[in-house]
């Protein structure tokens, strides 16, 4: 046998569709029916089974996280000219939206606490800009952001409240699913998410009202007429019926994703916790993560960089921190509050695999190499 051969590759977080083929018997209903084309009864089911899963009144299903937020920055009212305050510890797809509704991001700093949106910088950013339209909260990595003293602050200010939930379907915060606190709360479906329907995502609200003026917008803004007449502009945003159908199976296993992930955070910082200068993402007693990517920061001579180099260089993937929005060549033109934790937390840290396929063996494997970097 060839000792060289490379082996097989251990993915950061790839899409793993369920043992039992709960999604080919909703695709396959799809086209059976011929419902193939944007909306049907996956989409309809798919919105009631997922708002009912997290405690959602109302939810839309749309082709993207982004356009959830985009869609939910317009229901907020947000455009030409408004300041909405952004973690700056997130994925651009948090940020862009607002440069869609032609609005101005003020990047907010995270804490050690919950690596979320600090809520003494948001104090600090209410003190600079008490004319803001809204808020976006993050749960990163899905961890929950402190969501009751965010909430303090922001109803104080009477202002709108995004959850960028794209990470932390599963999660929960005092009992409660992450997404549901604010107006509006979004999921993401893709590829990479804890469950998937290979893209799309999903908009929630207590709103019924406001919901379904976002499908309207989502499908074009057409109006109830006979003719094809737009009296708004419209986008073109509705998730598939064949995609929802796969997110309808996916759903089903939701809670058994999070067990694995679970399973994974723990089978690390078991293993690697004890290592100079490693700390693993913060899970406080009112958290219950769902642990979507396993993170650490590395504060001793082994460097992000190193972790990094020696698993790739085994065929194993893994990611930096996300580079604060604030340091972006597009953003950082724009506003920014707190101090140095998210820098900190880019400079530091490293994502490890944490796909739910993973076995033991792939875990030893993995952990095997980074010991290896303390023993040089």
């Amino acid at each position: 046998m060839d000792s060289t051969k490379v082996k097989e590759r251990i993915f950061l977080s790839s899409p793993h569709m369920s043992d039992e083929g709960y999604e080919m018997q909703f695709v396959k209903e799809a086209f059976d029916t011929n419902w193939i084309a944007p909306l049907g009864e996956n989409v309809n089911g798919f919105e009631r089974e997922l708002a009912k899963k997290v405690g959602s009144k109302a939810a839309a299903a749309l082709s993207s996280g982004t356009a959830a937020i985009h869609l939910a920055l317009k229901a907020s009212g947000v455009g030409e000219g408004d300041i909405v305050f952004c973690p700056t510890l997130t994925f651009s797809a948090t940020a862009n939206p607002i440069i869609y509704q032609n609005a101005i991001p003020v990047f907010i700093d995270s804490d050690y606490e919950t690596w979320n949106m600090s809520p003494k910088a948001l104090d600090e950013a209410f003190e600079k800009y008490p004319e803001v339209k809204a808020v976006i909260v993050v749960h990163l990595y899905g961890l929950s952001a402190d969501m009751d003293k965010i909430m303090e602050i922001c109803k104080k200010h009477n202002v709108a409240v995004i959850e960028d939930a794209a990470e932390s379907l599963g999660t929960y915060y005092k009992g409660k699913h992450t997404g549901t606190f604010g107006d509006y709360g979004i999921f993401s479906f893709n590829g990479n998410k804890i469950i998937t329907t290979s893209g799309g995502g999903m908009l929630v609200s207590n709103n019924d009202e406001r919901i379904a003026k976002v499908r309207f917008w989502a499908t074009q803004s057409r109006d109830q007429a006979r003719y094809y007449q737009h009296s708004e502009l419209g986008f073109n945003y509705r998730m598939s019926n064949v995609v929802a159908g796969i997110g309808r199976g996916q759903l089903k296993v939701l809670d058994q994703r999070v067990e694995k992930k679970k399973y994974i955070f723990e089978f690390y910082k078991r293993e690697l916790g004890d290592l100079d200068g490693v700390e693993f993402m913060p899970v406080n007693e009112w958290d219950e993560p769902n642990y979507w990517l396993s993170s650490m920061t590395l504060k001793g001579q082994v460097r992000p960089i190193d972790v990094m180099e020696a698993l790739e260089e085994a065929n194993i993937e893994s990611r930096p921190i996300w580079k604060p929005m604030h340091l972006q060549p597009f953003f950082e033109k724009y506003d920014f509050v707190g101090t140095d934790v998210s820098e900190g937390l880019f400079e530091n840290g490293v994502c490890l695999p944490s796909d739910t396929k993973i076995t033991d063996e792939d875990l030893e494997r993995v952990v095997k190499i980074i010991k290896g970097l303390w023993l040089m």
